[in-house]
């Protein structure tokens, strides 16, 4: 992280001390990338987190404590989190934000659930802002953990629904990174296609090492030559930006249907390429019609953060959420928040979201947008941004996935 991303964090951080001086703090522990390839990742996610706390913190915090938002760097890597989130429990955080790597969220959801076992009365909580493996929320359920994002199979069946409506693609070629997520994300699209459109051949199914390729050529020349029509990936952060810059150096027009496509750097490394090619599915752009509130909102974090865009509105959402949970039980403490999560719904700047009792999955509208020079907000400090498709919204019903979850849940 370099000196002015350092000292933006550590402003926004004296904020928040300056405003739990007179009240007890809840403490919240940011377990994520801040430093190497995924860094821009973590540090965009963070940087929301910590203006979301600042917010709450203004109009009078939670039941009247302050938030207290810290960052711990696991470097996308499971053993060094179960390290960073050890240093989180002793400096007191009762809540953990993460989503950066299902490897890492499956080892924390793990480890969560030992603790809480181990330590009754002691217990934190997960706010799962990104890790979308679906089999968190089904055989891997746990009362102690909540995901604020869509997981994979939502998002693929967004994707999935819009190609079956495409009769100009025919062939698709599979692109991820090589780990649980990934897999995930390669199996949910051959067996969704295999339902929808029996027709479409997948010409191409790729695993690449996470974090690892520095130039995706070869696996862009691999897509050329099969011919594809489209391409769908799961990739994030550095891969997909490295991806889009390997397409655009190869001149191929093939579409890319993608969750993160909105990853730092992604349309910039496409430029004009993009325009009309580069798909993603997600539970907001900013461009979608908002009040003047959300587009000050909008403009404050651009202006405090400008490396960064609006990306992570799902943050907002955790943290409004916790606290309509924290009021409604009047406690901050892990179990009565947890309690009054389950089935609890918010209007937010983009409709409404209900934390999904049975399985602690957020359910929700999801967009898919194509990359436009016709846009109020471009991304990536360039004039293009996301533009949501004919037909593109996904509604809160038709992106729900039953679960096979089987809670446990303490008495």
């Amino acid at each position: 992280m370099n000196f002015r991303k350092t000292a933006i964090l550590a402003a926004a951080t004296s904020v928040i001390a300056i405003g739990a001086a007179s009240a007890d703090t809840i403490k919240m522990a940011f377990i994520d990338p801040l430093s190497g390839p995924f860094g821009p990742s973590g540090e965009a996610a963070y940087t929301s987190f910590q203006l979301a706390a600042e917010h709450i913190n203004a109009n009078g915090g939670v039941n009247g404590d302050m938030i207290e938002v810290t960052g711990y760097d696991n470097k996308v890597n499971p053993k060094e989190s179960l390290v960073q989130l050890q240093k989180a429990i002793d400096d007191g955080a009762r809540y953990i934000l993460q989503g950066n790597g299902s490897s890492v969220a499956a080892a924390l959801i793990e480890a969560v659930n030992k603790h809480n076992a181990r330590n009754p009365g002691e217990e934190i909580l997960f706010f799962n802002y990104a890790a979308v493996t679906p089999a968190f929320t089904n055989e891997l359920c746990s009362f102690w953990h909540f995901r604020f994002d869509a997981h994979a199979d939502m998002k693929m069946a967004g994707i999935t629904d819009w190609i079956a409506e495409r009769e100009d693609i025919k062939s698709v070629y599979l692109i991820g990174q090589d780990y649980v997520f990934g897999q995930a994300v390669a199996a949910a699209a051959e067996s969704q296609l295999a339902e929808k459109r029996p027709d479409i051949e997948i010409v191409g199914n790729e695993l690449h090492p996470l974090g690892k390729v520095k130039d995706f050529t070869p696996y862009i020349q691999k897509i050329i030559s099969s011919g594809a029509d489209a391409v769908i990936t799961g990739n994030w952060g550095a891969d997909m930006q490295l991806l889009m810059k390997a397409a655009a150096e190869s001149g191929s027009d093939v579409p890319y249907l993608t969750f993160y496509g909105g990853s730092k750097g992604a349309v910039s490394s496409l430029g004009e390429a993009g325009i009309g090619l580069l798909y993603q599915v997600s539970e907001v752009t900013t461009n979608l019609e908002a009040s003047d509130e959300q587009y000050a909102l909008i403009e404050e974090y651009k202006e405090r953060f400008p490396d960064y865009d609006y990306y992570y509105h799902r943050a907002w959402n955790a943290m409004d959420m916790f606290v309509a949970a924290a009021e409604a039980a009047g406690s901050a403490d892990p179990i009565p928040v947890a309690k009054a999560l389950e089935g609890l719904t918010i209007e937010h700047a983009y409709g409404s979201a209900t934390m999904r009792a049975e399985d602690h999955q957020i359910q929700q509208p999801l967009y898919i947008s194509v990359v436009s020079d016709d846009v109020k907000y471009g991304v990536d400090n360039i004039d293009l941004g996301w533009k949501l498709v004919d037909a593109g919204t996904i509604s809160m019903e038709s992106a729900e996935q039953p679960t096979t979850c089987e809670m446990e849940r303490p008495e």
